[in-house]
């Protein structure tokens, strides 16, 4: 049996670099899935310390980079997430990939927006400087928890108390409006979501932190949120790296990302 293919996948919030990323599970899933696009729409890593990526972390990335080798003809679309700020230079290097604040496309006659959502989320905006203090105290709390229960509920009430959700609805739905776009897609809040309003369908991704990782597929039938139905727990482990890496592309030959070989073979 043919596996179907997309015309467009999308998946946000795996933050890399964390204790709780699944990027095991997220490599799985691409690796299972047929698309002709790939969204990867923000916070795809936790910081801006690379020392934290973990095997599974750089094994991730290595795929975005075959993926974007022009020979697979796939579309790999990196949009800015606000733990994403200060990487593009690096991810041009890095996966070969461009990165975007937001991302426009038509399919069917349907015009689509994608952007990560914390432009809706005031406290995130105007507080720059905090939000990473306080992501750094949740990377340390991390190490503490071994579960990572305690982490995941954290999480889960902070978006809550915060009001992510309805706020960034909102405000995607405006900023579609002002965009003429039909459908519109966010990340940031961690909780898959849609809606519609005026004739302008929004669609939240999820993210892949929880034990429930959900992503986004859009064809012919239409936009559907699905959940990875994987059951083993891909949450990452390992050791840190701690040999201080200089630069993008010291960074990348320690991934083995640069090796050309392995980015102008595609596997048939």
């Amino acid at each position: 049996m043919n596996t179907p293919c997309f015309d467009t996948v999308i998946l946000s919030d795996l933050h890399l670099g964390s204790e709780v990323s699944r990027a095991k599970a997220a490599l799985a899933m691409l690796k299972e899935t047929s698309f002709r696009r790939l969204i990867l729409l923000g916070d795809i890593f936790c910081d801006l310390n690379f020392r934290r990526l973990k095997k599974q972390h750089w094994q991730f990335l290595s795929y975005i980079r075959k993926l974007s080798n022009p020979k697979r003809h796939v579309e790999v679309v990196w949009v800015e997430g606000n733990h994403d700020q200060g990487l593009s230079e690096v991810m041009s290097h890095l996966v070969g990939v461009e990165v975007h604040q937001e991302y426009e496309w038509s399919f069917q006659g349907v015009r689509h927006l994608a952007i990560h959502g914390h432009q809706f989320d005031r406290f995130t905006f105007n507080n720059v400087v905090l939000s990473r203090a306080l992501t750094t105290f949740f990377l340390r709390l991390q190490k503490l928890d071994s579960r990572q229960g305690a982490t995941r509920l954290l999480e889960r009430l902070d978006t809550k108390w915060l009001r992510l959700t309805p706020k960034v609805a909102k405000g995607a739905l405006a900023h579609a409006r002002t965009r003429n776009a039909q459908r519109v897609f966010c990340g940031h809040t961690h909780e898959p979501l849609r809606l519609e309003e005026d004739g302008i369908e929004y669609f939240n991704t999820g993210c892949w932190t929880q034990p429930q990782a959900n992503y986004v597929t859009i064809d012919k039938e239409g936009v559907q949120i699905r959940e990875y139905d994987e059951r083993i727990d891909h949450s990452d482990s390992g050791e840190e790296r701690s040999t201080p890496l200089a630069d993008a592309a010291d960074l990348a030959y320690a991934a083995g990302l640069l090796a050309n070989e392995e980015y102008e073979s595609v596997p048939s």
